[in-house]
């Protein structure tokens, strides 16, 4: 039996560029060949980067990211877009949160994340979270 897959979240690959705490995880699923990268993930690296770094660095990272051994998703089907408007209106999740979603439960993949807002779909889809960044202390 093959392993299971896993979907990277934008905040799993964020996690891996930043060097935060569990880039050694999402490390260990690339190794291995399990991972997965839909092109939202893609395209939220990219504009996070170039509001953060500015628009070098966002290409420097896309381009990055394009050579990791990973299997990108590029193509959307109507059972994605129905999955997605679901959890989005169902969950309240962010667009680009319910689209990342809804291609790991079309692949029946375990989502890798740091972001409780997926924690809503812990009943439908398998999940792993990476350590939650910890709130700053208030002054």
């Amino acid at each position: 039996m093959a392993p299971k897959e896993f979907i990277l979240d934008t905040s799993a690959i964020l996690t891996l560029i930043e060097d935060e705490n569990g880039a050694d995880r999402v490390e260990e699923i690339i190794r291995d060949d399990q991972a997965v990268i839909p092109w939202m993930v893609l395209l939220e690296v990219h504009y996070i980067s170039h509001q953060e770094r500015g628009k070098a660095e966002a290409d420097r990272r896309y381009a990055l990211l394009k050579q990791l051994p990973c299997e990108i998703l590029w193509q959307n089907d109507e059972p994605i877009v129905l999955t997605a408007a679901a959890f989005k209106a169902q969950h309240r999740l962010s667009l680009a949160d319910s689209v990342i979603a809804a291609f790991a439960r079309s692949r029946d993949a375990i989502l890798l994340h740091k972001d409780p807002e997926f924690e809503a779909l812990s009943e439908v889809i398998e999940l792993e979270a990476l350590p939650y960044k910890s709130a700053r202390p208030t002054a």
